[in-house]
């Protein structure tokens, strides 16, 4: 065991409340079996020493304070305590030392798992979905975030009921003598649980269908949405702010963001897209987590254009990136559709002018992806990135030339309002104009001034 110390709130990804807790982390990561380094190292795919850090974020947090965290490669998952016998005893030490109030497992521990290191350590123990699950709600503020946490919360506990109750039965069921125990506490909670999840699963429902009356009354504007997505603190709330001038809350924290945000976007030549902000990914991110925010995530599923976000500064950066691939596999999302995906290799400020050349190299020979190099702190790279957006957009609107009498200020208004202004001349009393409209406006432009289409999207 490597124990490793860490004693503030200094750092990156700490909390800034007050405490809550003494907890001490652990990292039980496998090790590599001789002959398999190399599949090994693509199923892991991540330096156990970054995992362990981003476990130390996510108890920070939820403001715990990390007294110690501690790596525990392991050579096999022992199904009763998923440690072998020598590191529970080892951990024992470590908790009486630091006085912990908890013990974090950086992994998915089973309900049999979690309840027999419990009794070892005579403290409270969480493994990486509970912990996470814990962020989320702190973080849900609007009720369609705390319904998609409850959910999930209740799908967790549901699976971590254990049979410790029986002395709660309650009057003997059946027939005659034989009849088997009436309803036990275990099961009443086990049926309670039940019926909340399926009050919660039709409320979210309901909002599927409030998002889904919203998203058809965007269709009906000529508004397209652009999604931003990514690994939880890569700077999509920052770049958010800087690209919308909002002021969502942006802070250097996992999960610092939860409940999506959908803001106005103004693109270089006039028009104007949707801006929506959503929850940050992460590896290991739990089934359960992806299902209930499924409603949330619609807006990814939903986007014309997708920003992949990325912390290009961060030491563990392409594993991040496949993490968040993964998850877009999971909405039915190609991430390889160049077309649809732009990759934001965001926190460039950090390098300096031989890095960001060596970088730019990099990108540009990335095969099948578009990939820009960004600061969303100062703003670097951003004019750029906007431009690309509106290339993405205009890739499925069609280009018209027309012409409209300059006293037609009815018809001029029209223009400006449904459609994006390319190019505007005025001669002889007539403005000679190139727009670019969406196909919901295009035939009304054509019927009503005459124009002639120049561009059009291609049909599949």
């Amino acid at each position: 065991m490597e124990p490793r110390r860490h004693d503030g709130a200094d750092r990156p990804g700490s909390a800034r409340g007050n405490p809550t807790g003494r907890v001490i982390v652990i990292g039980p990561y496998l090790r590599a079996r001789r002959g398999e380094a190399e599949a090994s190292a693509s199923v892991l795919a991540r330096a156990v020493a970054a995992r362990l850090d981003e476990a130390v974020g996510l108890a920070r947090a939820i403001d715990l304070t990390v007294t110690e965290a501690v790596l525990a490669p392991i050579g096999q998952i022992r199904p009763a305590t998923y440690l072998g016998k020598g590191k529970v005893e080892e951990i024992v030490g470590l908790v009486r030392a630091h006085e912990a109030d908890l013990v974090v497992m950086d992994c998915a521990l089973s309900p049999i798992q979690q309840r027999n290191l419990e009794k070892e350590w005579n403290t409270k123990v969480l493994d990486r979905t509970g912990l996470i699950l814990e962020i989320f709600g702190r973080r849900a503020k609007t009720r369609e975030g705390s319904l998609q946490v409850e959910l999930a919360h209740l799908n967790y506990q549901r699976s971590r009921l254990v049979r410790s109750w029986t002395h709660l039965e309650r009057q003997r069921g059946g027939f005659g003598f034989m009849g088997g125990p009436g309803e036990t506490q275990i099961e009443a909670d086990r049926r309670m649980i039940g019926e909340r999840i399926t009050r919660l699963e039709n409320d979210l429902k309901k909002v599927q269908a409030t998002r889904r009356l919203h998203r058809a009354g965007r269709k009906r504007v000529p508004y397209r949405v652009v999604a931003l997505v990514g690994y939880t603190n890569a700077g999509k709330s920052t770049l958010f702010n800087r690209l919308t001038r909002s002021e969502v809350q942006a802070a250097d924290m996992l999960f610092a963001t939860l409940d999506p945000t959908l803001r106005a976007l103004q693109l270089p030549h006039g028009g104007k897209a949707m801006l929506s902000d959503t929850v940050g990914f992460i590896s290991d991110l739990p089934t359960m987590l992806v299902a209930a925010f499924r409603a949330t995530l619609e807006e990814v599923v939903e986007a014309d254009v997708i920003l992949h976000v990325r912390d290009i500064s961060h030491e563990d950066a392409e594993a991040q990136q496949r993490d968040v691939d993964d998850i877009l596999q999971q909405l039915g999302i190609d991430p390889n559709a160049g077309e649809r995906i732009i990759e934001v290799w965001n926190k460039i400020d950090r390098f300096d002018a031989e890095e960001r050349e060596s970088l730019a190299k990099i990108a540009a020979r990335r095969p099948g992806r578009t990939c820009l190099l960004v600061s969303a702190e100062t703003g670097e790279g951003v004019d750029a990135l906007l431009t690309a957006i509106e290339d993405r957009l205009a890739a499925a609107r069609t280009t018209l030339e027309l012409t409209v009498d300059a006293a037609d200020g009815a018809g001029v208004s029209w223009l400006h309002r449904n459609a994006e202004i390319l190019e505007k001349t005025l001669e002889d009393g007539r403005y000679h104009m190139t727009v670019r409209l969406d196909d919901t406006r295009r035939d009304a432009a054509i019927k009503r001034f005459g124009a002639a289409v120049i561009d059009a999207p291609s049909r599949h």
